[in-house]
């Protein structure tokens, strides 16, 4: 199979200065809103590349769970291996790629950790079946078999069966406070749309970048 004849046009949509929000807060909410409205399997799912301090860089999938003008919020175990190379190297980078609409957002910006309040306002909305979970999983460690971790589990919901499940002092969230937000719409002949806010102080300065 050649590969390198696979290929598609982008012509769903252009993005011109002149419709950009004030912020890309704004901007990213009327994005985001778009892409629950066209039913893009899972809009909040990102991507998120971390930094050892050795320089060895690392890629994931997480889900974001909330937003404004403060910034980007995920959760995760603090044990894993990106929050052992966020506590390293803070700075980090985000990719929400919608395909559905020809559209991606980069973020690049600081990770620092929520509040346990935040932490835990959001723990105890997850389904009981994922709050186990978080107790269950050493998050990165190597394991033997699938089978420890059923183990594990039938024994967290023996231990918490008589009431709810509390936060686990290892587990919270991060917020990705962003310094430039990259808004990229698909174009033809591969001349796509690129504008890019960057911080400046309180306010930020919005640029077009070549495709």
């Amino acid at each position: 199979m050649d590969i390198g004849a696979l290929r598609r046009e982008y012509t769903q949509a252009d993005l011109s200065r002149a419709t950009l929000a004030a912020n890309p807060f704004e901007q990213f909410h009327q994005w985001f809103q778009q892409a629950i409205a066209a039913e893009v399997l899972e809009p909040n799912a990102m991507q998120i590349a971390t930094v050892a301090a050795n320089g060895k860089p690392t890629l994931r999938t997480v889900l974001l769970k909330s937003y404004d003008e403060n910034g980007f919020v995920f959760f995760t175990n603090y044990h894993s291996q990106k929050a052992q190379q966020i506590s390293e190297n803070p700075q980090v980078a985000l990719l929400l790629f919608w395909k559905e609409l020809e559209r991606q957002v980069e973020i690049t910006g600081r990770a620092e950790k929520v509040s346990t309040l935040e932490s835990l306002r959001y723990f105890i909305s997850r389904p009981r079946g994922s709050q186990l979970g978080a107790w269950v999983s050493a998050q990165s460690s190597i394991i033997t078999s699938r089978t420890l971790l059923e183990i594990k589990l039938d024994e967290m919901k023996r231990k918490f069966s008589a009431g709810e499940i509390p936060l686990p002092d290892f587990w919270g969230g991060y917020r990705i406070v962003p310094e430039t937000v990259e808004f990229w719409q698909g174009r033809s002949s591969r001349l796509h749309d690129r504008f890019e806010y960057r911080r400046q102080s309180a306010d930020w300065e919005v640029v077009r970048l070549a495709p």
